[in-house]
């Protein structure tokens, strides 16, 4: 048995692979192909955890893990959750090893993967063994053993679900990043934060004031906004460990701030010199260079994954429509020609796509199109209108906002406008959500 141990936060992580395990590296199989629009969803079991003691504090603990495993994994889009009435099994008196498992009782519920569990906690701690398992197969793929305090219960089982995403997927997946987002439930509009899945909302800001714009560093440690509390639109970049501000308060207007991919600079769009044009900042509020070379308002850029272009909104032609800027040769080419407003641009992570949102018939809808300026497709069709997308860190999700029930609140999809749903409910409006690298803990 080969064991590895990672310390995360205070809970210890303990690997374990069995004699009928493989890793992913040695697995050929492909579970799930992330750019496919017409992806099945798996049909997974998760049963009900077998508790070692089996008092009542166990067992309420246990459940809560087995309900959080199922609704982040559901969140992906990538599964089917069965239901557990339907389950030919008795978790307190059946095994949750390869040798325990009858499979075929899984097999004929239609479970394509199975994950079990054995639980245990003792006064204020846990440990849990979880274990994937391809019941077609008969063996078990992953396995995982954590030791930690009832009060990291959520990170630990997150922590596992990354790991049998990135088993299936080869991807590392969304469950250690977070949201920024816009809310008026203070009654002004201030900023934001919570997790991938909308758990855990917390207040940034109390400026009471205007808060707009939030766009995170690729390290996740900084987080650039533009607020009106000085009485004109600035940027602020906080430190989020330290709490301490930067501002960027050149004359006139400072909006829009876009995080340069790997470094700490930044491009927002200043109007010091008379009209709105984007400059490349550093991360402290120094001007390096004008990027924009257009007469008209440019605003809004978005980088490339590799920093090397600049998706960002011009009305040079007449109208907002999208423009890139190829750093390297400095050429500027229009990317949007359907629509006569089209505005919003986020970069994907993969770098193959662009989301954006363009008026149809009055509403604001959510766009993505390829980045060569292909293929433009329509994700909402909501009579509310939507509009300010954001991708999730492995490009597999969108947030954006939406005002299909009356007030605008945060909605999130897969990135093919797939199972659109409600990310969280608030006291007021949510709007212009931004989603983090995949950088905490």
């Amino acid at each position: 048995m080969r064991v590895r141990k990672l310390l995360c936060g205070v809970f210890a992580l303990v690997c374990f692979v069995c004699s009928a395990s493989s890793s992913a590296a040695q697995d050929t199989t492909q579970y799930i192909d992330i750019t496919n629009p017409f992806l099945r969803k798996i049909p997974l079991a998760i049963p009900m955890f077998k508790n070692v003691n089996g008092a009542a504090a166990e067992a309420e603990y246990s459940r809560k893990a087995v309900e959080l495993m199922s609704g982040s994994l559901d969140f992906t889009g990538y599964f089917k959750i069965l239901d557990r009435s339907a389950f030919l099994f008795d978790p307190q008196k059946g095994g949750v090893s390869a040798t325990d498992i009858n499979f075929q009782n899984w097999t004929v519920v239609g479970a394509e993967l199975l994950i079990t569990g054995l639980f245990e906690q003792s006064g204020d701690n846990i440990q849990m063994e979880l274990r994937l398992f391809d019941p077609f197969k008969s063996r078990q793929v992953l396995g995982k053993r954590y030791a930690g305090s009832v009060s990291e219960l959520r990170k630990m089982v997150l922590r596992f679900c990354a790991e049998v995403i990135y088993y299936l997927t080869g991807n590392k997946g969304i469950f250690n990043s977070r949201i920024a987002f816009v809310s008026t439930g203070s009654g002004k509009k201030e900023i934001y934060t919570c997790d991938f899945d909308g758990v855990n909302p917390t207040r940034l800001t109390y400026h009471e004031s205007i808060s707009l714009f939030p766009a995170w560093a690729d390290d996740g440690q900084y987080l650039a906004y533009t607020s009106y509390k000085a009485g004109k639109p600035d940027i602020f970049v906080r430190n989020l460990n330290t709490k301490k501000e930067t501002a960027i308060a050149q004359n006139g207007i400072n909006i829009t701030p876009a995080w340069v991919p790997g470094k700490f600079e930044m491009a927002a769009t200043l109007s010091f010199s008379g009209n709105q044009e984007i400059y490349l900042l550093t991360g402290a509020g120094k001007v390096i260079k004008k990027l924009s070379s257009n007469r008209g308002s440019n605003v809004s850029p978005s980088w490339s994954p590799d920093g090397s272009k600049l998706a960002f909104v011009s009305d040079r032609s007449g109208s907002p429509q999208i423009y890139i800027l190829d750093l390297g040769s400095g050429n500027e080419s229009r990317l949007t020609f359907e629509g006569k407003y089209n505005t919003q641009p986020a970069w994907s992570p993969r770098g193959d796509k662009i989301v954006y949102t363009s008026q149809v018939n009055g509403f604001q809808q959510v766009f993505v199109i390829d980045a060569g300026g292909q293929s433009p497709m329509q994700l909402t069709r909501d009579a509310g209108g939507s509009e300010s997308a954001s991708w999730s860190p492995d490009g597999s999700l969108i947030v954006f906002t939406t005002h299909r029930e009356g007030p605008y609140r945060l909605y999130v999809m897969t990135a093919f406008g797939t199972d659109q749903r409600r990310l969280l409910l608030l006291n007021g409006e949510q709007t212009n959500p931004k989603w983090s690298p995949g950088v905490f803990n």
